[in-house]
């Protein structure tokens, strides 16, 4: 059986935790952060761990995360 691919996109949006949990960038903040109040800019900052559903996904993405 030759070996699967990894989704490129994924490889470079996503990484994983010791734990095996999906790491993500915070989404919404490529642009107008002056229509954004300083709570929602401050909040996004960093990366954020998806949701089980959502890391289901990406996990299916990087077979050999």
């Amino acid at each position: 059986m030759p070996k699967m691919k990894t989704k490129s996109s994924a490889k470079k949006r996503f990484s994983f935790t010791g734990t095996g949990k999906v790491r993500a960038n915070q989404a919404n903040k490529q642009h107008g952060m002056i229509k954004r109040t300083n709570k929602q800019i401050r909040n996004q900052r960093g990366t954020t761990i998806l949701e089980k559903s959502d890391a289901k996904l990406v996990k299916a993405y990087m077979p050999y995360r």
